[in-house]
């Protein structure tokens, strides 16, 4: 099966500094979690939740890729995804 995402939502961790989402293989579910410092460059010091949650929209495309390309080298049903991940 291949990695989808038919469910936009979103949503921020505060006690992981991070946002959550999820995708499907089939009927699994891979959950994920961006931390907030992927989602801010370099000339800002952090970003409240709103922020990070308007940035996650930004760059929705870009972040659901590299979730895929994370799935696709493990197969496990969590992933974090940093700053290293969304800027290959």
């Amino acid at each position: 099966m291949t990695l989808t995402f038919p469910n936009k939502s979103r949503s921020f961790d505060e006690s992981r500094n991070a946002v959550r989402f999820s995708g499907y293989d089939g009927m699994f579910e891979v959950r994920f979690l961006v931390e907030a410092n992927a989602l801010r460059t370099p000339s800002q010091p952090g970003r409240s939740e709103d922020e990070c949650l308007r940035a996650f929209d930004m760059a929705r495309q870009i972040i659901l890729e590299a979730a895929a390309h994370a799935y696709g080298r493990g197969g496990k049903d969590r992933y974090t995804l940093t700053a290293q991940d969304i800027r290959r």
